[in-house]
Parts: structure tokens; C-alpha cells; sequence
């Protein structure tokens, strides 16, 4: 058992090594495993769900929805989407300027409306005199603007992903995306730890994260 001056007299890179054990020793607890498995499959469960039933729904408005339809309320909703886009792009801007994490989450959302954007120009337009138009600005802007959002998104993660494995000492290069576990929350914990995070537990993160880069400055 460690006494509070006996931790204090360890340096970070030993605090580090300690809490790297002890986070191993706490993931070998069979039933927090068993319960983030269980929550886990409940999760994946209603995914599938929902993708089963967004299918057959998506067959059964392509089987019975008109091709042509005279709709109210035009103007407001493309007034309305343009005002979104504009906003997705100024806290894109504002996020970038400050140098926040929240840029990653602005530049899905740019692109994602982005996407959006070309998707129901060139939809809505075609048999139109507008359709080329709509379609060189989809070619020429909004899909490259969106792919540049991604691979920017992208690229941040990853440069996040390297500095946490820096913090702990992890060897070797950063894995490709995809096989990036989510952070701060192991396979043994339930995913609804990451609605309930304390402002302690971020503050002793940023903590751990800091000391070690002082040791290496």
C-alpha cells in the first residue's frame, strides 16, 4: 500500500508506469466486462435495427412516392439549409482560429451539409436548365470542400490519438483509424461512461498528459 508521500516522491514517468497497472488490473474485473459486453450488444442490436428498418422504408417510399411533386414552403427551407451551412461554416472558422478540439466535430458537420448540399441540388435540379450548373458547383465546390473537411477531421484525430499514446508511453506507429478504440473508455466499461465523465477525470487526464510533456521538453 502506497502512503500519499511515497507517491509524491515518485517521479511522473513512475506515476505514469503506476497508473498504467492499475488500469490493466482493473480491466481484468470479469463482471465490469461482462456488463460493457451486454450493453454493448444491446447498442449494436438497435443499430441493426434501425439500418433493417431504414431499408425497408427507404423500398417503400422508392415504390410508391411520385417522381414529380409541387411542394409549399421552398423558399424557407433552402433559406433555412443555407443558414445552417453558413453556420456550420463560421464555427468551423471560429473553432479553427481558437485552435479548439470542437473543430473536429465542426468540420463533420460542414461536410456532412456539404454532402447535403450537392446531393439535393443535383437531385432537385435534374430535367431543369439548372442541372449542369448544379452539378459543376457539386463537382468543383461542395464535394471538394467536403472531402477537405474529412480529411482534415481525419487528421486531427489521428494527431490526437498520437499525442495520448505519447502520454502513455506507447510504442510503434498510430493505427489506421478505424482500429482507434474509443478514449477513456475501455472494452470492460459501458459506452454511457462517456455521457458521464466528471470534470475531475478530464482534469487529471490533462494532468498526466502535461507532466509528460514537461519531462520531454
Amino acid at each position: 500500500m502506497f502512503d500519499e508521500e511515497e507517491l509524491r516522491r515518485m517521479s511522473p514517468q513512475e506515476r505514469l508506469r503506476l497508473r498504467q497497472v492499475l488500469a490493466g488490473l482493473d480491466a481484468q474485473d470479469s463482471s465490469l466486462r461482462r456488463s460493457g459486453d451486454r450493453r454493448r450488444r444491446i447498442i449494436l442490436a438497435i443499430i441493426i435495427l434501425c439500418c433493417v428498418g431504414l431499408a425497408a422504408y427507404t423500398g417503400v417510399l422508392a415504390a410508391t412516392l411520385p417522381r414529380y411533386y409541387r411542394t409549399g414552403g421552398w423558399r424557407g427551407a433552402w433559406v433555412g439549409f443555407d443558414l445552417a451551412l453558413l453556420a456550420a461554416f463560421a464555427a468551423t472558422g471560429l473553432a479553427l482560429w481558437r485552435r479548439r478540439q470542437i473543430l473536429i466535430i465542426c468540420l463533420v458537420i460542414l461536410a456532412t451539409l456539404l454532402c447535403c448540399d450537392a446531393w439535393f441540388d443535383v437531385v432537385l435540379d435534374a430535367r431543369t436548365s439548372g442541372f449542369w450548373l448544379s452539378l459543376l458547383s457539386a463537382l468543383v465546390i461542395e464535394l471538394p470542400l467536403a472531402a477537405l473537411a474529412v480529411l482534415a477531421a481525419r487528421r486531427l484525430l489521428r494527431t490526437t490519438n498520437a499525442m495520448l499514446r505519447k502520454s502513455q508511453g506507447l510504442p510503434g506507429a498510430v493505427p489506421k483509424l478505424r482500429d482507434i478504440p474509443l478514449v477513456g473508455v475501455p472494452p470492460h466499461r459501458p459506452l454511457t461512461d462517456l455521457l458521464t465523465e466528471t470534470a475531475d477525470d478530464v482534469e487529471s487526464a490533462l494532468a498526466a498528459l502535461h507532466a509528460h510533456e514537461a519531462e520531454h521538453r
